[in-house]
């Protein structure tokens, strides 16, 4: 309960008029942090499920990159090696322009618009930057940095009003199958499937949503000597014999946007990062390490939301599509009925892990941004549960994303495995189609 209030404070206190007067000494690269890290305490708040959280990532932080490309002569678009955009605007010639105000403009025309429900939350803070620019700059340039960012937000904004996402607003629930070995409702809320036709997404770099369907599962089998079997086998040994170590990486990977916590008759929620908004962070972490230019900085937000939002949607239509069972229901019917994993099971079936792909997607495209032996701080999580890891590269760091689901009795070893195969594969075509 002390996270929601902690989140809730230090939403309410970017929002002071003390934080306002500090944007006013912000470089351009801190202002550029400082959106998305604001747009990531608003996806909390809102509590937005993991992929609607890439979709509202990958959108806004297109936008800023977009805008912010003209700062510097002969730098390509991203969008344009994309699929479904249209083509971006161009700055005026012979013209004055202040990009950070621009791509600050078409960031926020962007969230505004992807349906984030804390939009007056917004207001205080967008105008307390605003008011820093024109502090400095004329009256002409400030008005052509705003249109010329709004403009490349609508049109940033047109390819997300065709992406299918509205259309997927009006599915039925997915409330699971009583077929051997199908996913089901899991305790101890027994929620319905999440986002259960993410496959429908419009992807921006995938031929489709199956581009890297993984090897088909285990077969579901209760015979002693089965794969299936031995798999849930681990799972429960693992989850009855955790070290320390084990559960500070299970706690630490966990990143449930939504925990609904019991305690006697009360109940409440607990509001955490997402999967993307770690990774997010984690970009914010290389840039600042590296003393990223404003440009770096964009591209690296923008890279690392393409890897998540093309995660997601590969990875979701695989859930969907094999629809296996997670380890508490079998566990709890073979080998021990009060058996409880470490972290809550989310609503969702079980193969492949979402989180091995999409950290496997973002580490392959952060490598190539800065390097394979990057040492760093993981400080994303701190402010939210109080925990901090070092690691030696963004694959390690991934790694230990990946089998921190094993650890928390959420995943099968195979499916983060291959969740891992397909995530490294996605990366490599989003290194070889975008940044290559």
């Amino acid at each position: 309960m002390k996270n929601v209030f902690k989140i809730i404070s230090l939403f309410l206190f970017l929002l002071t008029g003390c934080q306002q007067k500090k944007l006013l000494k912000l470089s351009d690269a801190e202002i550029l942090h400082q959106n998305q890290d604001l747009l990531t305490q608003i996806i909390i708040y809102d509590v937005f499920t993991p992929p609607v959280a890439s979709r509202i990532y990958v959108y806004s932080s297109l936008a800023s990159y977009e805008a912010l490309k003209y700062s510097k002569e002969g730098t390509s678009s991203i969008t344009e090696k994309l699929k479904g955009f249209g083509k971006m605007p161009q700055p005026e010639k012979g013209k004055k322009y202040n990009y950070t105000l621009a791509a600050t403009k078409a960031f926020f025309t962007v969230v505004r618009n992807v349906k984030v429900f804390s939009v007056d939350s917004l207001q205080n803070y967008e105008e307390s930057v605003y008011n820093s620019f024109k502090e400095s700059l004329d009256d002409s340039t400030y008005e052509r940095s705003v249109a010329l960012g709004d403009t490349i937000g609508k049109v940033i904004l047109a390819r997300a009003k065709t992406d299918g996402y509205l259309q997927s607003r009006g599915k039925p629930k997915h409330l699971g199958s009583e077929e051997p070995g199908k996913w089901r409702p899991t305790p101890p809320d027994y929620l319905d499937g999440v986002e259960w036709c993410w496959n429908t997404m419009t992807p921006m770099v995938m031929d489709s949503a199956s581009q890297f369907m993984p090897p088909r599962p285990p077969e579901f089998s209760s015979d002693t000597n089965s794969v299936f079997y031995k798999n849930t086998l681990e799972v429960y040994n693992i989850g009855k014999n955790l070290t320390e170590e084990q559960k500070a990486i299970a706690r630490y990977w966990d990143d449930n946007p939504f925990v609904i916590e019991h305690s006697g008759h009360m109940m409440f929620g607990n509001k955490k990062i997402t999967p993307g908004g770690h990774w997010m962070g984690i970009a914010a972490i290389a840039a600042r390490q590296t003393k990223a230019d404003p440009l770096q900085i964009a591209k690296g937000y923008a890279m690392t939301a393409v890897a998540l939002y093309e995660g997601f949607i590969s990875c979701w239509d695989e859930k969907y599509r094999s629809n296996v069972v997670r380890p508490i229901t079998v566990i709890n019917e073979w080998m021990d009925r009060a058996w409880s994993p470490f972290l809550q099971t989310p609503p969702f079936p079980e193969y492949i892990s979402g989180h091995s792909t999409i950290t496997a997607s973002a580490s392959a495209v952060l490598t190539k941004m800065y390097g394979d032996n990057f040492s760093f701080q993981d400080t994303s999580d701190l402010r939210y549960i109080g925990m901090q890891r070092h690691f030696n590269s963004f694959v390690q760091a991934a790694d230990e994303a990946s089998i921190s689901r094993v650890y928390g009795g959420i995943h099968y070893r195979v499916s983060v495995d291959e969740g891992t195969n397909s995530g490294k594969k996605l990366g490599e075509l989003i290194v070889e189609k975008i940044i290559k």
